[in-house]
């Protein structure tokens, strides 16, 4: 069994559980792989050759921060509109909120950015079940978000082995040691060859607090091979640069860009400084 959860994290992995037995009773989840397989292939998630990139998301709310910026308009063509901004300031990557309870998310939201835009777009949810990786995928997902504490050995193995067979990357979250040594663990038997993210979320999901400090406590110990990506409570483009010089290769940024008057100047700040960060914290030649 997952050690350690919070109530949170619980509930969400139960809601995300009955969302899952919905799809499966839609269609069988072989009804899915083949409407996933018939797809184009997803776009790969390309790394800078500056060494520091932004995944950008899209949210309408959070337990955190309640209702964010254009959560008035939570839709689809709003959810598009943003992920063409975070492309056009040089996003990596666009993740899409699909959880619909707390996150005011939804697939749909992921299938329009997903086709507005031409870089990956990464589903971030709660996902339990390989059926939850295969709709993204018949969504036009190219990623999909792995919480470790949330999942058995087996489920994660799963979850891996069709995001993976499927041609798409996968970010690994973990919360502490503890996680990131299990999710080191499943790494070790995941294909070499395909693309894996390594996040560490500074959220207390007890609290649901930002400990930023979690960030740096942690960055010495991810796994090598494996882009780090930092994630929760980046507000500034000075949070980037320290990041970077941390170590972690991605910053992942949602709420600063949902409440910011000029998202698309911000992330181009945060990839300014994060850049910069790295170039400072890379060994002399």
């Amino acid at each position: 069994m997952r050690a350690n959860r919070a109530d949170f994290l619980g509930a969400m992995e139960a809601a995300s559980r009955e969302r899952a037995q919905k799809a499966l009773a839609e269609r069988g989840l072989e009804d899915w792989r083949a409407l996933a397989l018939v797809r184009e292939a997803p776009p790969g998630f390309r790394p800078h050759e500056r060494g520091f990139d932004l995944i950008c998301e899209v949210k309408f709310a959070s337990p955190s921060a309640g209702a964010l910026r254009g959560s008035g308009n939570a839709s689809a063509p709003e959810a598009a509109r943003r992920a063409v901004l975070y492309e056009e300031a040089g996003a990596a990557a666009i993740s899409v909120l699909t959880e619909p309870e707390r996150f005011g998310g939804s697939l749909a939201h992921l299938e329009q950015a997903a086709r507005s835009v031409s870089v990956p777009v990464l589903r971030k949810d709660f996902l339990v079940d390989p059926v939850q990786v295969l709709e993204a995928r018949v969504a036009g997902a190219a990623g999909v978000l792995l919480i470790t504490r949330m999942l058995a050995d087996d489920e994660l193995a799963a979850l891996f082995e069709t995001a993976h067979g499927l041609g798409m990357f996968v970010l690994v979250e973990a919360f502490d040691r503890e996680d990131l040594e299990r999710t080191s663990r499943a790494l070790e038997t995941v294909d070499a060859k395909a693309c894996t993210l390594v996040g560490i979320n500074a959220r207390n999901l007890v609290t649901l607090a930002v400990e930023k400090q979690t960030l740096f406590r942690i960055a010495p110990h991810l796994p090598a091979g494996y882009p780090g990506v930092a994630e929760s409570g980046l507000e500034t483009p000075q949070d980037a640069a320290e990041i970077a010089r941390a170590g972690y290769a991605v910053a992942l940024v949602g709420t600063a860009l949902m409440r910011a008057d000029d998202p698309a100047a911000l992330a181009r700040a945060m990839l300014e400084e994060g850049r910069r960060g790295h170039q400072e914290a890379a060994p002399c030649s």
